[in-house]
């Protein structure tokens, strides 16, 4: 079976394996950084602070067979504020037309904007390639126990809720965009670039073009990954329009990958979530049973949920199997809330 959890200190180690599997942006290969990360985030589950680009929330999956994790998943309660702002560029198009020769041309434009106030992000899902395409689709379940998250606890997010993607990159594994502008302007790397970006924006600001960028100018690789996504990414894709969220018109500055968004009160896992008391003393019968992520309260975790089958009693009296109940050693009646998984 697998488990959805908030992080602890001692995943440390696990977490370190995952980062050496792969290069991700969100897990880097250092232990020290990985540390702070997980203090922050234990900070954050228990005590949150009210200036909410403090808090940063990390869940992780675990093979509760094995006690390995296996991949985990992120929420930034605020990205985008004063001293370190959201950067994006706005996609848009510019009009020019000649009378005395007659012609005119829709020119593609993007120009780099700012937001002090910015949304809740949600980002960092991160896999063990070994158990991509599992049956128990665990990488669903790690983007889902996000909203489950929010649902039980909104007035921890902002409003609005941000999910940046990543753009197809050439096959050196370098994006077209930056090698186009980026490198142009900062004369570095686009990995080096992105790393340096999560701690210090300044140079953004200070190198970046600040008035509109043709895109005719730019070199068609560079001008057809504006705004789409790489093939990996394409499920994530699909799984966040069919939810409710929406390309916002706005690219990441560096690699051009899109951004989108919904209002948290409309994402439709948070919209349609169950909540009520679980119990024992009703009979479980799985063909009248749909299939969640359930929060459950858990003695040794902050935060702790399960992939299941939940009965709806229609009592405000839900159910589930017993030997599950049993087999994760908690104590019920208790008051639960569960999101559809399907």
């Amino acid at each position: 079976m697998f488990i959805l959890r908030s992080v602890h200190a001692d995943d440390l180690k696990d977490l370190y394996k995952l980062s050496t599997i792969m290069t991700f942006i969100n897990l880097p290969a250092d232990e020290e950084l990985i540390s702070s990360k997980i203090e922050s985030s234990m900070k954050s589950f228990k005590n949150p602070s009210s200036e909410l680009f403090k808090n940063y929330y990390i869940f992780v999956l675990e093979d509760s067979e094995t006690g390995e994790i296996l991949g985990c998943s992120m929420i930034h309660a605020q990205h985008g504020t004063e001293h370190e702002p959201h950067f994006y560029l706005s996609v848009g198009q510019e009009a020019k037309f000649s009378q005395t020769i007659n012609t005119g041309f829709v020119h593609g434009t993007l120009k780099l904007g700012l937001d002090f106030n910015g949304p809740t992000e949600i980002g960092g899902l991160i896999l063990n390639p070994d158990f991509r395409g599992h049956k128990e689709k665990l990488g669903k379940q790690l983007s889902f126990v996000r909203f489950l998250y929010m649902a039980t606890a909104p007035e921890r997010f902002k409003p609005m809720v941000h999910s940046e993607l990543m753009p197809p990159f050439d096959k050196n594994g370098n994006s077209p965009l930056w090698e186009a502008v980026g490198r142009r302007f900062m004369n570095m790397h686009y990995h080096e670039a992105d790393v340096l970006s999560r701690n210090n924006k300044e140079f953004i600001l200070s190198l970046f073009p600040s008035e509109n960028i043709y895109q005719t100018l730019l070199p068609m690789d560079a001008r057809e990954s504006i705004g789409k996504v790489g093939k990996e990414t394409e499920p994530v894709k699909k799984m966040l329009e069919s939810i409710g969220f929406k390309y916002t018109f706005e690219v990441d500055p560096f690699d051009g990958g899109p951004h989108y968004r919904c209002p948290l009160k409309d994402i439709k896992p948070i919209k349609e979530k169950m909540t009520g008391l679980l119990i024992t003393n009703k009979s479980f019968d799985a063909s009248k049973a749909r299939e969640v992520i359930l929060s459950l309260e858990h003695p040794e975790h902050d935060f702790f949920a399960i992939r299941t089958l939940l009965q709806v009693h229609g009592d405000g009296q839900l159910s589930m199997d017993p030997q599950l109940v049993k087999g994760l050693g908690i104590t019920l009646p208790q008051k639960v809330t569960a999101i559809p998984f399907n």
